[in-house]
């Protein structure tokens, strides 16, 4: 076993790592970026360095930055956790060749084939797996894709190489979104991915996500772990997941298991991934793999009983895996709550900022996973995870019931989360009837819903400076009740649409490509950002005559690719960003004559 374990990530999923290198008696090394001088997983680390600015690209994606630092230590395995480096095979075949250390993760060969969506395909199809109707082959001008449209007929989907998440993936309906569609999609997956590449496939319009976590070791054993269902999406991005799934009957749950067990074993992978399928009308389709842990690992933990993270060790470390596939039963079932800093009356748009109040649940059937504490800040540097709720129950019936008491105690002010979002989907008659597809949230409920979920359950206590902040419980009765009253001292108080009292804007907003929020950031002209980001394209110019709606420029923030659109017209008299540039809240992007 090894001795010492570089994690080459952040946050919760890093300290999920540590934690089972801690069990196996493994020392542990963070790495960290300025942003992250006094996060969680630096603190749980036995070492830590830095590694750079905030921007990932110069931290986190700094590969040899990364390595550097692993042999400064003297690590002997490098466990790259889930985003930044973790697909990225170019990463895993320079830690392979870097003597005296291990990847913990499938060989760089097999994360290339079946990380490049349209190699995997071509394994699925030759293991006998089925796929979705689409191309092998990449696409890089309209035309292509249009002949494409006609062939398979719309909605179609271009989809970036290498994405994943719904990141670099457009819809197309109609010959005259082709243009833009492929100019967007090209862009994320080179934002994102570092890779403009795209392919089409046919769209399915209201299928089930369901996913299958698989376990390989060295000396041929294949195991899968049982399918996740991962249907309820917002804009393509989970938001919730649950073991097992509610949609699969016994006969398509063998069937959907063992596709997955004969797709990598085709592609001599090795360790823990993930094989992904879109289930509709009792047919399933390959759709990718995720060659590393996933987010919503934990789930198949709770219903399994196996670490999938310790054995990740284990077989980087050349271990066999002791278990049978006949071995592997479901006790029960979980849901993960990703408990998000991001407002889901706003269309879900990220709300950076402090952790004022922050008390999670726990007590009998529930696991947190986090790596923040009361008083931390949510940056808009990395995504706008805060903490993942994993309940656990009997049957479903009683996870969701269990689901309900734990959200109930889930108390966070500061920041807008999405655990209003997550209670409605508790009183939701069709997510509590498990027939909900990844269309549901986005075309079916009604916008209002997710308004009231906000003004029922959401906090009021938005904003303010933890770190200054004051406050004293004191303890009061009324006719020999008790009740606590928090005196809370330095908190300004801010409404629900974000606005400070007293405080104006007009001329801009800010919404996100795929439905995100809005919100007035334009004063004297001036067209500024509405949150931290890095400006991705510019869509205008000096001269240019631009009305109300228009997007003056793209903005990523917190992993999201979000349109900066004028509320008033007029003509541009300056653009001082460019591609590439970061800007803070308030910074000017565009400035008008007036």
């Amino acid at each position: 076993m090894f001795e010492k374990v570089l994690v080459a990530n952040r946050g919760e999923i890093a300290v999920r790592v540590m934690a089972a290198c801690e069990e196996l008696g493994i020392e542990t090394v963070a790495v960290y970026s300025d942003a992250d001088r006094n996060a969680g997983h630096v603190e749980y680390a036995d070492e830590t360095y830095n590694v750079g600015p905030a921007p990932a690209s110069e931290s986190y994606l700094d590969q040899t930055a990364i390595l550097d630092v692993a042999e400064r230590a003297g690590v002997d395995a490098i466990h790259p956790g889930y985003g930044f480096l973790a697909e990225n095979a170019e990463f895993a075949g320079r830690v392979e060749a870097t003597d005296g250390i291990t990847w913990v993760g499938p060989p760089s060969d097999a994360m290339e084939t079946l990380g490049e969506k349209t190699k995997a395909r071509t394994v699925m199809q030759e293991a006998g797996v089925p796929v979705v109707p689409g191309t092998t082959d990449l696409v890089d001008e309209p035309e292509e894709v249009r002949e494409l449209g006609a062939e398979y007929g719309y909605p179609i989907a271009i989809k970036a190489e290498g994405g994943g998440g719904g990141r670099g993936m457009k819809i197309v309906r109609s010959e005259a979104e082709v243009a833009e569609a492929l100019k967007s999609a090209k862009r994320e997956g080179e934002a994102y991915f570092g890779n403009d590449s795209v392919y089409v496939e046919k769209y399915l319009e209201a299928p089930k996500h369901v996913e299958v976590q698989v376990l390989a070791d060295e000396h041929g054993n294949v195991r899968h772990l049982g399918e996740r269902d991962c249907s309820l999406q917002r804009r393509h991005q989970k938001v919730v997941e649950e073991a097992p799934s509610p949609a699969l009957d016994a006969e398509l749950r063998t069937e959907i298991g063992e596709a997955a067990r004969r797709g990598v074993s085709e592609a001599g992978y090795t360790n823990a991934g993930t094989v992904e399928f879109l289930v509709e009308d009792g047919e399933f389709y390959f759709m990718e793999v995720n060659t590393r842990i996933q987010v919503e690992h934990t789930v198949t933990e709770a219903v399994t009983g196996i670490d999938i993270v310790r054995w990740q060790l284990r077989v980087a470390a050349g271990e066999q895996l002791d278990f049978t596939q006949d071995d592997v039963s479901i006790d029960g079932h979980a849901v993960e709550y990703r408990i998000n800093a991001e407002n889901p009356a706003e269309d879900f748009a990220p709300t950076p900022g402090p952790l004022t109040t922050y008390a999670p649940p726990s007590s009998i059937g529930v696991r947190l996973d986090h790596a923040v504490s009361q008083g931390d800040e949510i940056g808009g540097d990395y995504d706008s995870m805060i903490a993942k709720l994993i309940v656990a129950g009997e049957d479903r019936e009683h996870c969701l019931d269990r689901s309900r008491r734990a959200l109930n105690h889930f108390t966070v002010e500061g920041v807008h989360t999405t655990i209003p979002f997550h209670r409605l989907m508790l009183d939701d008659d069709t997510f509590a009837a498990g027939t909900h597809t990844t269309k549901y949230l986005d075309q079916e409920l009604p916008d209002d819903a997710f308004d009231a979920a906000v003004e029922r359950w959401g906090t009021d206590e938005i904003g303010g400076d933890a770190s200054s902040a004051s406050t004293e419980e004191i303890a009061v009765e009324v006719d020999g009740k008790r009740f606590d009253v928090v005196v809370t001292d330095g908190l300004p108080r801010v409404s629900r649409d974000g606005n400070a009292t007293g405080g104006s804007g007009s001329g801009a907003a800010v919404g996100n490509s795929s439905g995100g929020g809005t919100a007035d950031v334009t004063t004297s002209g001036a067209i500024t950002a509405e949150m931290q980001g890095t400006i991705l394209s510019t869509e205008v110019t000096p001269g240019d005559d631009i009305a109300a709606g228009d997007v003056v420029c793209v903005l990523e923030a917190m992993k999201m690719e979000n349109d900066v659109v004028a509320s008033t017209g007029g003509t541009v008299a300056s653009v001082p960003i460019a591609e590439g540039d970061s800007v803070d809240m308030g910074d000017t992007l565009v400035v008008l004559e007036e």
